[in-house]
């Protein structure tokens, strides 16, 4: 379905080694350092309709990530309350049976 599209091999030649240079007793010139070529990658460039199928699915993310996150909220409140009403009863029930002592 989806299939992941990487760029091609970056074919640039290694840089020629750079001969010694020796000391001269008069002051000459420095010799430029070599410059290495241009990489041949294309660049990324960003459609309209790709920018909008990334936006619209960075929105679909964050909805999906926020759903999960306030049902794991809703589970421990539902769990909190029920403890609480759990102890109301069993309190409820405790004192009761003091009294019937």
């Amino acid at each position: 379905m989806l299939t992941p599209k990487y760029p091609p091999q970056d074919t640039a030649p290694p840089p020629a080694p750079v001969a010694p240079v020796t000391l001269a007793v008069t002051p000459a010139a420095p010799t430029p350092a070599p410059v290495a070529p241009a990489s041949t990658r294309p660049t990324v460039q960003l459609t309209p309709g790709s920018a909008l199928a990334l936006a619209a699915g960075g929105g679909a993310v964050v909805l999906v990530v926020g759903a999960v996150l306030v049902s794991l909220l809703l589970a421990v409140a539902i769990t909190g309350v029920s403890i609480a009403v759990v102890a109301v009863v069993l309190r409820g029930m405790l004192n009761d049976m003091r009294k019937g002592r």
